[in-house]
């Protein structure tokens, strides 16, 4: 039951000031939620601020900011004020994915014919990573991974990799159950990539290094894959420099132009 008190049904959500243009969809809801975030733009606000701006009641303003907090769409602050949450960071660098894909063939391939092994690009969605583009060796023993194979957020470089830049909130989730250590991710993010041997399956190494968004933020990690007899049990002495230059290359693809 919607508590907004006495404001007849239907007339509860208002634009915050005159020059708004916030325009209500008549989902009750999704208008209120909306208008939150909305109002977060500007910056932090407090429970009794997002009250008075939006003029819908204290329990409801509540209940929403702690739906979209317990969906990561929003967060607070070290003052306790809500804020716009990392959750919309990922959705923000996910709207971008066509620009990644459509830079990524002619890279992979690039790498995949420097390395001699099979290249790989992996985003992460919810629990799991994602090969989003491949480019596979095409001759002799391989690991192949098509596009759309969802695996493992606990082990792997292309893991390490999209984990090891996460908050500290997320990291620590990250690592439980994890076959890497926060010693390793240090390492990671000291050198800017990442390798396993073994770490995701037997008999399989693998280097990766971030793929960085227009704000920044890790998006995605490039990936080289084969069997450890010829990458080694040192994969990342031979292939690092080659990897994080592919990685640097879609990184300066996906900027936006202007």
């Amino acid at each position: 039951m919607d508590t907004s008190g006495s404001r007849p049904h239907g007339t509860d959500i208002a634009p915050h000031d005159s020059d708004s243009s916030f325009s209500p969809s008549g989902v009750g809801v999704i208008d209120k939620a909306s208008l939150i975030l909305d109002l977060l733009e500007a910056g932090p606000a407090s429970l009794s601020q997002l009250v008075s701006a939006t003029g819908i009641s204290r329990p409801t303003v509540h209940r929403l900011a702690s739906a979209l907090a317990h969906h990561r769409l929003l967060g607070r602050d070290m003052q306790g004020r809500f804020v716009l949450g990392s959750r919309l960071v990922e959705l923000a660098s996910a709207a971008g994915e066509d620009r990644l894909i459509a830079a990524a063939a002619p890279i992979l391939v690039q790498l995949r014919d420097a390395t001699g092994e099979s290249s790989q690009i992996f985003r992460r969605q919810g629990e799991w990573r994602v090969c989003v583009a491949s480019s596979e060796r095409p001759i002799g023993l391989r690991d192949t991974i098509p596009v759309g194979t969802q695996m493992s957020m606990k082990a792997g470089s292309a893991a390490q990799v999209l984990v090891a830049w996460e908050d500290h909130d997320r990291l620590l989730e990250g690592l439980h159950g994890a076959r890497f250590t926060a010693t390793m991710l240090a390492g990671v993010r000291r050198r800017g990539w990442a390798q396993s041997i073994g770490e995701r399956e037997s008999g399989i190494a693998s280097v990766s290094a971030p793929v960085r968004g227009p704000g920044g933020r890790v998006i995605a990690a490039v990936s080289i894959s084969g069997p450890i007899e010829r990458l080694t049990r040192q994969p990342g002495r031979q292939h690092a420099e080659t990897v994080v230059a592919a990685a640097r290359q879609l990184t300066q693809a996906i900027r936006p132009v202007g």
